[in-house]
């Protein structure tokens, strides 16, 4: 069997080591910056006191001789998911279920699927990474063994895909910090050519084909882990029907021809069928790909010989197990599981797998791979600043039984996939439903566009005048009750779809169904409370109802793991692999204009009771509280909600206390909000490295010099998310709803004091009196145009914050709206003045 032998690296002249480099771009500071830090970082243990100063003490990181223990073997596939697992099909994998810790992988990269590179380069370099794309959609490239030079097949593609690519991955940097530390390495397969590879593309340690027999495979690998730390075997790939792998339209010339070695795209178990002796086809098809089972059974015998090398070593073996990307163009959850001891000290066995990059049990990411082994090789901490995304895995305490563990994590991948369908058609009701509200109010409601309508409708039945004007006052009322109870439902279809996640609606038999059935029972839950009398005899009752209602469900959530928005209705995808912890882009935009809405319905009557001052206090103090859970690292962990809250209560607090806002004013506001974002990421950055949220990595990322690469990418999402999309639609109506509805009758109020052409709905009451019997409605519209605004800028969703603030606010200001016209019209009591009893208006 050839064994690629270790070959001397390359002499480099002094000076031009690219990863010694990259190293000190991410740990050498130019001084203005050290300068800079350091008086941040002082200003911020004074103001944080205790906790702050505790946070900057050096966290003690175990050397190698500390943390070393047994060898580390890492089977990476990729195309494996734990619902491909049969207990006769894929025997190894069966009992590996029943004896290891158990988890899910996201394998997101740089594209909605990852291809076999991909999975293999993320190893590589601790982040996403990935090949070029191939010719047509959905094209994966063959991996090839190492050729005789020691040297990774394609490497100048995966160099090229990462030069071009806003993650900026260290392509080697798994392999360069086994050489730099003196840690013994052997790979088997191409795949783990690719892990083992240093900055160059050069194949580190041992490297060998990967064997046809099983028994030949044992033999190997045991023989490895003699000799080596780190053992790292490719046990081949699953693909999907017609997803076959191709071959690179330029092959490297040192690569060995087609059908040489085994491994991906060279396995015969993976190659079309063979034609017969005659020459004829052996089917219709010509060319018959193997089906899925087929596919699974040598990489579980290859597996099933890796695993019985390593229980026969008298050394303790970690084994991890990860399929590592997608086996097609539909993303799907992979399979990991691991055996052994673990970093943190226990064993992964019978555990379920978590890590602290997801917050979440049972879901991983393919960039936990690395810190994974590098922490289980002594090596955590050694590798520079930023370069790591993920977190090494970690075992927490699941079911008690084998199956129900093996249940836990198909239920984690069957969720997702019962949720692929829903979203779409969730966002698509939302934004229907909120149009056709909108609708009705702009347009079917306008007295001048109803009595033309009724005068056409009339010539077409010949009929010389309008039967509408005698009509109005008695559809009316019927209509505003309509109203009323519209604006309350839509306004709850945002948190019904986050509470529908509270039950297991992906395990019915037809999931959309039963998932539109429980958003429709939680809507009519929740409009039932809004319009119970006590709470309809207040002008905003309904509205305080349904706003608190979504952001303390929310506010929950996140404290306590934010587990209901994964794979929900409007929640996010496990597998996109985005945010799995605190507040999305979209429970932000939700979470903001519903907190926003209630806390003007709380500073309502102390404003109309003269309590300015106090009105003030209670809406920056409710403001101050959703920005801390919010932002902090840990918790809301959302470093663009907190520079658009800020300023939208702001400017709420100072309507409340009856102050002007000047530019002298705004120019304070955007910088306090500056400085509490400044606190927010320093205290998570000061933190150790392992316990770093997004937030602490975004200042690594800074001080390294790629927050281009960052504010690049968060643009470039943002434009691609104006391209007239449904969101777009839903923003610019519901923005235009208030500016027509709400902001012009107001300014219009002196040349219209019958209301206008809203006027019969009002009996000729101007719409300027809807700001003396809520005051505070004017400014929260306000309020929410600034921070859905300035969301819409920071955040890399664009359209989506606006949009699905709006689909909150705007029913709930409709719904406002038609119970003050109910008021004015004598079908329910009006509160004119506070402290004087309500009085009732009869309708002209």
């Amino acid at each position: 069997m050839p064994v690629l032998t270790p070959r001397p690296r390359r002499d480099r002249p002094a000076g031009t080591d690219r990863t010694a480099q990259r190293v000190a771009r991410r740990t050498t500071l130019p001084a203005p910056r050290r300068r800079l830090l350091a008086v941040l970082t002082a200003l911020l243990t004074v103001v944080l006191g205790a906790p702050a100063a505790a946070a900057t003490a050096p966290a003690e990181e175990p050397t190698a001789d500390q943390s070393a223990g047994g060898p580390v073997v890492l089977v990476g596939m990729t195309g494996v998911r734990w619902d491909d697992v049969r207990t006769l099909a894929t025997p190894v994998l069966w009992e590996l279920s029943r004896s290891a810790g158990l988890g899910t992988v996201s394998p997101r990269s740089l594209r909605s699927f990852s291809c076999p590179a991909d999975g293999w380069l993320a190893v590589s370099a601790g982040a996403r990474a990935g090949d070029l794309p191939g010719e047509g959609y959905g094209e994966c490239r063959a991996l090839r063994p190492a050729g005789a030079d020691g040297r990774v097949p394609g490497w100048t593609d995966y160099e090229e895909s990462a030069a071009g690519s806003s993650f900026s991955p260290t392509l080697g940097l798994l392999g360069e910090l086994l050489v730099e530390h003196d840690v013994p390495a052997a790979g088997f397969g191409p795949g783990a050519s690719i892990a083992l590879a240093d900055a160059d593309g050069d194949v580190i340690g041992t490297h060998e084909r990967l064997p046809g027999d099983p028994d030949a495979l044992r033999s190997a690998v045991a023989e490895a882990l003699t000799t080596s730390r780190l053992v790292v075997v490719d046990a081949g790939t699953v693909r999907d029907t017609g997803r076959a792998t191709v071959p690179r339209a330029e092959p490297d010339p040192a690569a060995p021809e087609e059908g040489e070695g085994a491994g991906e795209g060279t396995d015969p178990d993976q190659a079309p069928a063979p034609l017969p002796d005659d020459g004829e086809p052996a089917g219709p098809d010509v060319i018959t790909e193997p089906t899925r089972l087929q596919q699974l059974q040598p990489v579980d015998a290859r597996l099933g010989a890796v695993l019985r090398a390593a229980a026969e070593h008298g050394e303790d073996v970690t084994v991890l197990v990860v399929s590592l990307a997608d086996s097609g163009t539909v993303a799907r959850m992979q399979l990991a599981a691991a055996l052994g001891p673990a970093p943190s000290g226990p064993t992964y066995d019978e555990s379920i797998l978590t890590t602290r990059s997801t917050r979440q049990d049972g879901i991983l990411q393919v960039t936990d791979v690395t810190p994974t082994l590098l922490a289980l090789l002594g090596l955590q901490g050694e590798a520079p600043a930023g370069a790591l995304v993920g977190s090494p895995v970690r075992p927490t305490p699941g079911p008690a039984s084998a199956i129900d563990r093996l249940a836990y994590v198909v239920d984690i991948d069957r969720h997702q996939v019962a949720s692929r369908p829903v979203v779409p058609t969730t966002y698509t009701y939302l934004i229907v439903v909120n149009l056709l509200l909108q609708a009705v109010v702009v347009v079917g409601l306008n007295g001048r566009f109803m009595a033309a309508t009724s005068r056409f409708a009339a010539r077409l039945r010949d009929r010389a005048a309008s039967g509408l004007s005698p009509t109005r006052p008695t559809v009316a009322v019927p209509v505003l009750r309509g109203l009323v109870v519209a604006g309350v439902a839509v306004g709850s279809l945002p948190v019904a779809a986050t509470l529908a996640n509270l039950v297991p609606w992906w395990r019915a038999g037809s999931p959309g169904w039963a998932v539109t059935a429980v958003i429709g029972l939680w809507i009519a839950a929740l409009t039932a409370v809004a319009l119970l009398p006590p709470v309809r005899r207040r002008l905003l009752g309904p509205m305080a109802v349904v706003g608190w209602a979504t952001a303390l469900v929310l506010v929950a959530d996140v404290v306590t793991g934010a587990t209901v928005q994964l794979s929900a209705p409007l929640g996010v995808s496990t597998v996109v692999g985005a945010r799995f912890y605190g507040f999305n882009n979209t429970s932000f935009a939700v979470f903001a204009a519903a907190v926003l809405l209630a806390a003007a319905t709380v500073a309502d009557p102390l404003v109309r009771s003269g309590r300015r001052r106090t009105a003030a206090l209670v809406v920056g103090g409710i403001g101050l509280v959703a920005a801390v859970v919010n932002g902090t690292p840990g918790l809301g962990s959302d470093f663009g909600g907190p520079p658009a809250l800020l300023p939208g209560f702001a400017v709420l607090a100072l309507a409340a206390a009856g102050i002007r806002l000047t530019w002298r004013r705004a120019v304070v506001v955007l910088g306090g909000t500056g400085a509490a974002m400044l606190a927010f990421l320093l205290v998570d950055w000061l933190r150790p490295p392992e316990d770093r949220t997004h937030l602490g990595r975004f200042v690594d990322t800074v001080l390294d010099g790629g927050l281009g690469d960052v504010v690049g990418r968060k643009l470039a999402q943002n434009v691609a998310n104006l391209g007239g999309t449904w969101l777009t639609l839903l923003a610019v109506g519901g923005i235009a709803l208030v500016v027509v509805v709400l902001l012009r009758p107001l300014r219009q109020a002196a040349s219209a004091p019958d209301g206008g052409a809203y006027g019969w709905l009002s009996s000729g009451e101007p719409l300027t009196a809807l700001t003396t019997a809520a005051p505070m409605l004017r400014p929260v519209v306000w309020a929410l145009a600034v921070t859905l605004g300035i969301g819409f800028l920071v955040n890399d969703s664009g359209i989506v914050i606006p949009a699905m603030g709006v689909s909150v606010a705007v029913p709930l200001l409709v719904a406002v709206s038609a119970s003050w016209l109910l008021r004015v019209r004598g079908d329910a009591p009006v509160l004119s003045r506070p402290g004087r009893a309500p009085s009732a208006r009869v309708g002209r």
